[in-house]
């Protein structure tokens, strides 16, 4: 049977992986998909690179625009990231009537709703996933394996750099700044960690999985993001101290208000499997209404994991290559008639537990003076540290955990907590999730 042509954007890192994977498993990939895959051109600004990886084995341009114009290429594959020419490449493919693969998670998570609009149009798929989580295939999870089930929430540790960063943190003892400067020599961390520290990159994927979940359409600009630069080893310690680990967390969940979507730092029972994922790993936890509580590990990024999903979606979209456009599976899972704009939470009326801790004199009614501030605002305490001051010292660290109340009534009572004259600096607040 003929092949399927396929044109690759970008011999990077996942590029890389897809060739290789590509042409080493090929046969077997073949037989799944029911004709050969075969990667036809190659375009890369580095075509030196492009060439070595290659070995002569395709077409080399410099010209990514030659290939989403290209015939004789059936499928495009988008792995040069970013908001800016890649959006262009992919509108400029989906156009000329060719499916789309891509990694691209900022892309998705930003244009995405102009791109599924542009592609179902025309009659074309854009697949992705392994623009979230790497090599862990949540995106077919959440669209079809869970499709009977009416999705309540998703959690994900789903940013290998800060999960890194976060179990060196606990195992060691160390400042956010000394691990970061480890991951960045190890190379989990770009020389500009922005993204990933300060939650910008799981919010992207948190954006899609929402939108799958929930068939809303992407809201990346209305999410709450937090990202764990400011987070101080001492709350690591004491988290521990009442038996919970510290994961950035990215969460989305259907509430009868509207959908939350915020990614920040989270405390989690360590008794529960997603507390334990450690190092540069991955995990989704989704909660549906018949199949309880599931969870997806696996490597996040790398060559060869990211790109185990990409070569998924190209045998997906050489099995579906001829179908009628109506029986594909959608983009988002619902049908596009049947998506519907959802409204987005503002973090104050978010529904949660908290961790806090504060910086008070050592003398009696300081206590008594903050648990009626809490009271007044109808927050209870579930659990609580009082850290016996030094030898000489006249100050001491309360740690609290709450049960269940509205961020706003948090915010309230911080305020007025902090204007107590026995209260020293700024009170720290983490959100808590027990994840049932």
């Amino acid at each position: 049977m003929k092949p399927i042509n396929v044109g690759l954007l970008g011999i990077g890192t996942v590029g890389g992986g897809t060739f290789t994977v590509l042409k080493r498993n090929a046969e077997e990939i073949a037989r799944r998909a029911g004709r050969p895959i075969q990667i036809v051109v190659v375009a890369d600004k580095n075509t030196e690179l492009a060439k070595q990886v290659t070995g002569g084995a395709c077409r080399i341009t410099d010209d990514a625009f030659a290939v989403v114009n290209d015939p004789e290429v059936d499928i495009v594959v988008e792995l040069i990231g970013g908001y800016g020419v890649a959006k262009e490449l992919v509108l400029k493919a989906i156009e000329n009537g060719k499916h789309v693969v891509t990694a691209n998670k900022a892309l998705l998570a930003t244009h995405g709703n102009e791109i599924f609009a542009a592609a179902q149009k025309k009659g074309v798929m854009v697949a992705f996933e392994a623009a979230v989580a790497g090599g862990i295939p949540i995106i077919k999870a959440l669209r079809e394996g869970l499709t009977a089930n009416r999705i309540e929430w998703i959690a994900g540790i789903i940013n290998g750099t800060t999960n890194f960063i976060l179990s060196e943190m606990r195992d060691k003892g160390l400042s956010f700044e000394t691990v970061l400067k480890e991951a960045q020599r190890l190379g989990y961390a770009e020389a500009d960690p922005t993204f990933d520290v300060e939650g910008v990159d799981a919010a992207h994927k948190l954006t899609i999985m929402s939108a799958i979940a929930f068939g809303n359409s992407m809201s990346f600009d209305k999410a709450h993001i937090e990202g764990i630069s400011k987070l101080d080893a001492a709350d690591i310690k004491y988290a521990e101290q009442l038996g919970y680990r510290i994961k950035l967390l990215g969460i989305t969940k259907r509430t009868p208000e509207g959908v939350e979507l915020r990614v920040h730092p989270t405390l989690i029972p360590a008794k529960r499997l997603i507390a334990n994922v450690e190092g540069a790993m991955n995990a989704v936890l989704v909660k549906g209404d018949a199949v309880g509580p599931t969870l997806y590990y696996g490597k996040g990024a790398g060559a060869e994991p990211t790109a185990s999903s990409v070569i998924a979606d190209l045998v997906d979209v050489t099995r579906m290559h001829t179908a009628d456009p109506e029986h594909r599976v959608p983009h988002l899972a619902f049908q596009p008639n049947a998506m519907v704009d959802l409204t987005i939470l503002p973090l104050s009326e978010i529904i949660t537990s908290y961790y806090l801790r504060l910086r008070v004199e050592d003398k009696p009614g300081v206590l008594a003076d903050i648990t009626r501030i809490l009271a007044d605002q109808q927050i209870s305490i579930d659990a609580m540290i009082q850290r016996e001051p030094g030898e000489g010292e006249e100050q001491t660290d309360i740690i609290m955990l709450t049960h269940q109340t509205r961020e706003k009534n948090v915010d309230a009572a911080i305020s007025k907590i902090e204007a107590l004259a026995a209260v020293k600096g700024k009170l720290t607040r983490l959100r808590l999730e027990e994840l049932l």
